[in-house]
């Protein structure tokens, strides 16, 4: 059996856009995970959003752009407010 440890999760986002809009309306978010071998094979978790925020959402892209990358600065940044959930 093994052992469930909660994580901050963080998702970026751009103020005004759809994902942003329902989010805000209805804070019930899920992520599935499916095995491609397998696809009955899965887990599901769901929660709910507590905090929406734009503080460190600049640094937050850099950082995943830095580890997935391999660069020090997110090229394709919108003129659009970035935030986090």
């Amino acid at each position: 059996m093994g052992v469930c440890r909660w994580q901050p999760y963080h998702y970026q986002h751009c103020a005004g856009r759809l994902k942003h809009k329902n989010i805000s309306r209805d804070p019930r978010v899920a992520v599935s995970v499916i095995d491609q071998t397998n696809p009955y094979d899965m887990v599901t978790v769901r929660g709910r959003v507590v905090e929406q925020t734009t503080n460190g959402a600049e640094e937050h892209i850099d950082k995943m752009t830095k580890k997935y990358l391999g660069v020090d600065k997110y090229q394709a940044a919108s003129p659009e407010k970035r935030g986090l959930y």
